[in-house]
């Protein structure tokens, strides 16, 4: 049974099919993506989005921890640049669990599938 990653503890109030992947980050048993993630009226952190700005955005971290398999579906290089020169990897479209410790990540930087015991976990600096 697959479901989405609302279900996931920590990730209500933040929607990641309008952040922006920064960078991927690949290291022995931890996978992670920078974000400039958007986050909704409901989440803590929140609030009203800054002059020029669609929506509430905050620096953040999507980390898979003791990552035991990374399997690469689709892979690309291509960078985008917003309108004040910024340049980023695209969104995240989707990010599924597959299984209790499968999860399908998809977007315009590709689509990997990464198998870990724990629910990957959103960071927010403060």
């Amino acid at each position: 049974m697959t479901s989405d990653y609302s279900t996931l503890p920590g990730f209500s109030g933040v929607y990641l099919e309008d952040s922006f992947v920064l960078s991927i980050d690949e290291q022995p048993q931890q996978f992670s993506f920078e974000l400039e993630a958007v986050l909704r009226p409901e989440h803590p952190d929140y609030h009203p989005p800054l002059p020029g700005e669609q929506f509430c955005y905050a620096d953040a971290r999507l980390i898979f921890d003791d990552v035991s398999d990374v399997e690469w579906l689709a892979r690309s290089t291509r960078r985008y640049t917003d309108a004040s020169g910024n340049e980023d990897l695209g969104n995240i479209d989707s990010l599924i669990v597959e299984e209790q410790d499968c999860y399908l990540i998809e977007g315009d930087w590709g689509r990997v599938r990464i198998r870990c015991p724990r629910a990957p976990r959103m960071l927010l600096p403060h």
